[in-house]
């Protein structure tokens, strides 16, 4: 006896259609299941065996041959175990074949064959929107999120026994199937701080509207207590809201991390993640048994703060160096491989010194000529090399923190930043900024005249940047000339943008 039904598997970002095609014959009894499957796949031969006799049905003690096709992909979680549990129904007679055709069965079976939720439901929802003639089946946790997707139907039930007895009418879907009115959820809201409570540091915060426009990332350099992590938090708080695209993709991978939870939002707030200093290259990266995705990806469309930025290994600041240029991570195993968007902006702070105040006017440096250049050397150049703006924060005065001046909220800054985007979306396509540029894009869309591009020869000749420095600072050049709605990018548009590289600088430091 045969039956084949279908189920779903997430690899990265991207979820499969898995053909489960099950046969039982006679012979001795067994369970066996192959087509790739991992330890949790591999386990429920467990759970499906109770499950079904706890659900009234009975099970073959007979040879059971459970196939997931494609054969070549690796199938990970405890997903398959409901479409593994409806095929030997159907395989047995217990539950009719013809009632299968277009269905997708995802889901955790208890021993006691009830549905549990499981993660990346979203993702499956999306790929299968690709298949209209398909219904997605889930347990009632995950109704909410694979409503998110108007384009396909899904439904749920309880149990194993409600889904057989469901599955011979239409009531499974005509009854669960509500669409949700997509709330949204915003993730970065605790820590997001409001420009104007911030005091002084005017430049910083000129340049944080610069590389919120743009996409840039940005190196905060000052002594303790200057406000580097608070301008960092202030960031998240003038980025503009996720598109539609951007939104989904987001909500995807906090799906396939399991931080969405069950209550079936739509993530619209950037994402704004701070792992501590002590992360290791697979919690920032991901990885694991399972290639889950870490901070770097958890932060796509988003914000990656690393606070005091040396004091990472060395091993985690090198393994962003690849990302941060190619906008996307493959993570590669003994277990296979899988392909993550990485694109976002990077924003770090440091001291300039071990104790914090070399360069302070009016506070000596402890630390030794060896000392600051050792503590400077945590970081590589070709990592620096990939902060499009590098920034003084220096200490502030008391009458600073004492004078009452009205200061600009986030939500004019916010206003500009979305105004420069929609310019960069014009010339580059929905959803992409002036930091993605390409070489070729960039050499396009920012050209020079004459007077910029001499001045440009004289910082590259006399600071000996590099090609990549001297491409990202056209990119920051155009950004500023975004903000001031202009087509072309003039000498002070280039200026401004050259200030912003403390640390090209001979004597930085």
């Amino acid at each position: 006896m045969f039956a084949s039904v279908h189920g779903m598997a997430v690899s990265g970002i991207q979820a499969h259609l898995i053909r489960v095609e099950v046969d039982v014959s006679n012979g001795l009894p067994g369970f066996d299941i192959v087509g790739l499957p991992n330890t949790a796949v591999r386990e429920s031969r467990e759970r499906v065996r109770s499950a079904i006799k706890n659900s009234g049905f009975d099970f073959p003690l007979q040879r059971i041959t459970v196939n997931l096709a494609p054969a070549d992909l690796k199938k990970d979680g405890s997903g398959l175990d409901l479409p593994i549990a409806i095929g030997i129904l159907a395989a047995t007679g217990q539950c009719s074949p013809k009632s299968l055709t277009n269905d997708v069965f995802v889901g955790e079976l208890s021993l006691e064959g009830q549905l549990r939720p499981v993660p990346g439901i979203l993702a499956m929802a999306v790929s299968l929107a690709q298949h209209s003639e398909y219904a997605l089946i889930v347990p009632p946790e995950n109704l909410l999120e694979a409503n998110l997707i108007d384009e396909i139907k899904s439904g749920s039930v309880d149990n194993l026994a409600q889904l057989v007895n469901s599955l011979k009418t239409d009531l499974l879907f005509s009854s669960t199937h509500a669409k949700s009115l997509h709330p949204t959820i915003e993730i970065s809201s605790d820590n997001t701080i409001d420009l104007s409570s911030i005091r002084g540091q005017q430049q910083a915060k000129r340049a944080l509207e610069i590389a919120a426009a743009g996409g840039h990332n940005l190196l905060l350099i000052g002594s303790p207590g200057s406000g580097k992590t608070m301008l960092a938090k202030a960031y998240a708080g003038i980025l503009p809201p996720l598109t539609r695209a951007e939104s989904l993709e987001v909500t995807k991978i906090y799906s396939i991390a399991g931080l969405l939870g069950h209550n079936g939002q739509l993530i619209q707030a950037r994402p704004f993640r701070q792992p501590h200093h002590s992360a290791t290259a697979a919690g920032i990266l991901g990885g694991g048994r399972d290639l889950k995705p870490g901070e770097l990806i958890l932060a796509n469309h988003g914000v990656l703060f690393l606070d005091e930025l040396p004091e990472f290994s060395r091993e985690v600041l090198e393994s962003l160096r690849q990302p941060l240029e190619d906008r996307e991570l493959t993570l590669t195993r003994q277990r296979g491989s899988v392909k993550y968007p990485a694109r976002l902006s990077l924003v770090s702070s440091m001291n300039p010194c071990p104790c914090g105040w070399h360069g302070d006017p009016k506070r000596a440096c402890i630390c030794t000529p060896r000392q600051i250049s050792n503590y400077r050397n945590r970081i590589s150049g070709p990592l620096l090399d990939r902060f499009d703006l590098h920034i003084e924060v220096p200490r502030v005065e008391f009458d600073d923190l004492h004078r009452y001046s009205e200061s600009e909220t986030s939500v004019n800054v916010q206003n500009r930043v979305l105004k420069a985007r929609r310019r960069q979306w014009a010339r580059l396509g929905e959803s992409r900024t002036n930091a993605e540029m390409s070489a070729g894009e960039t050499s396009a869309f920012c050209s020079l005249d004459s007077t910029g591009e001499q001045l440009l020869r004289n910082v590259f000749d006399r600071q000996h940047l590099s090609a990549r420095s001297h491409d990202r600072i056209l990119r920051v050049a155009r950004t500023i000339a975004d903000l001031d709605s202009k087509e072309n990018i003039f000498p002070l548009h280039l200026a401004e943008a050259l200030q912003y590289r403390t640390l090209d600088r001979p004597t930085a430091y």
